[in-house]
């Protein structure tokens, strides 16, 4: 079962978002940190239900679609977060749960935002943000001493960006690589999620990264990546890393 503990998620202490509130949803494995203008922790976790029920109801009737690691095409009825996980997956090669932390991330902060002008929502690493100045997030790398040493800086003027991270090393999420941490940023919560995992399951070692950087690339719609393995970093796309004190 995921470890929802606090040290588990001790990144969540150095999060810095002035004149927000704060607050944390947990419903089975979903585990969010959210910051907007008020706390609006009881109209979140109702969100959370609905979108873990559309997912939750889908697989019990259609199960390969949570076991699968290759795309699949929707045929039938189907919510808009299982087609959007599906086409996310399909673009970039791995099956649509590896969108799902990523999915639940947007669609929850998409929603909020009829409450909140100013969202950020953090889902394991992955995360859906608006607000209206630029905001560094730092990359968690495990063991790499690069790690919580760089982040990016997202410029954000107040229209929503996704930054989704995958890693090999640390973490629950499943990756047949050993990146110790693969970030990648795009309009899209679904895309970002699926391509961080799909890139990532291509590197293996240091001399990995540059084909594995080429590798995403190609997948439309991503607007950067960085991989970090060991003491070794690649990076792509229209973003700024900088150093974090």
């Amino acid at each position: 079962m995921p470890d929802h503990t606090t040290k588990n998620r001790f990144y969540r202490k150095r999060v810095t978002l002035e004149n927000l509130s704060d607050f944390r949803v947990v419903v089975k494995e979903t585990d969010l940190y959210i910051h907007a203008e008020r706390n609006i922790e009881k109209e979140a976790r109702e969100v959370v239900l609905k979108y873990r029920d559309y997912i939750e109801t889908y697989i019990n009737k259609n199960p390969i679609f949570v076991s699968t690691l290759k795309p699949v095409k929707i045929t039938g009825p189907a919510p808009l977060i299982i087609r959007e996980m599906a086409v996310a997956g399909e673009k970039a090669g791995v099956g649509p749960m590896a969108s799902v932390a990523g999915a639940i991330a947007e669609c929850v902060g998409k929603d909020l935002l009829s409450l909140t002008d100013k969202i950020v929502v953090e889902n394991g690493g992955d995360i859906f943000l608006k607000l209206d100045h630029p905001v560094t997030i730092g990359i968690y790398a495990g063991k790499s001493h690069l790690s919580m040493r760089i982040g990016i800086k997202v410029i954000c003027k107040n229209k929503p960006v996704s930054i989704c991270t995958s890693s090999g090393t640390i973490g629950h999420s499943m990756s047949l690589g050993k990146a110790d941490a693969v970030c990648v940023v795009s309009k899209s919560c679904f895309l970002a999620d699926a391509a961080a995992t799909s890139i990532g399951n291509r590197v293996h070692s240091k001399k990995d990264i540059p084909d594995a950087v080429e590798y995403g690339k190609n997948i439309n719609d991503i607007k950067g990546i960085v991989i970090i393995k060991g003491d070794k970093i690649g990076m792509w796309g229209d973003i700024e890393l900088v150093p974090i004190k």
